[in-house]
């Protein structure tokens, strides 16, 4: 299977709101670089959509990105999110971090995959065990 580049909230954020702030221009930037140069599949946990989709006045710039930019949503199926609760558990993380587990867990759904995240410290946490994974901080 492919290698993915999956992207957390902030990095979906940095994608479809990048002429908005320069600063997520560079970041959206960086992202496509990297899944260009690599070759990967690009995706999104579902969760990470409930963590920064708020009605359709506000979430026309993320529909945009996911309608034509080749970048798919994973669902979340009750095998990632029971993968997500054992990820916590070994990280002695609480619940509050939830969606980053579910963004680690969908990621493990591929050989090798890189998370594209603003959150690199609780993400790297998550992934201690997972030597299939790797951070890409934005």
């Amino acid at each position: 299977m492919a290698e993915a580049l999956i992207l957390d909230s902030e990095a979906v954020n940095a994608l479809a709101r990048a002429k908005k702030r320069g600063v997520l221009e560079d970041r959206a930037r960086a992202i496509l670089a990297l899944a260009h140069e690599r070759r990967a599949l690009v995706r999104v946990p579902a969760p990470v959509l409930g963590e920064i989709c708020r009605g359709p006045q506000f979430d026309a710039a993320i529909n945009h990105l996911l309608k034509d930019s080749g970048i798919l949503v994973l669902d979340l199926t009750r095998p990632i999110a029971q993968r997500a609760g054992l990820l916590l558990a070994e990280a002695r993380m609480s619940s509050t971090n939830a969606v980053d587990a579910f963004v680690v867990a969908s990621a493990l759904e591929f050989d090798t995959a890189i998370i594209a995240t603003g959150d690199p410290k609780d993400m790297r946490r998550l992934i201690s065990r997972q030597p299939s994974l790797g951070v890409f901080a934005i």
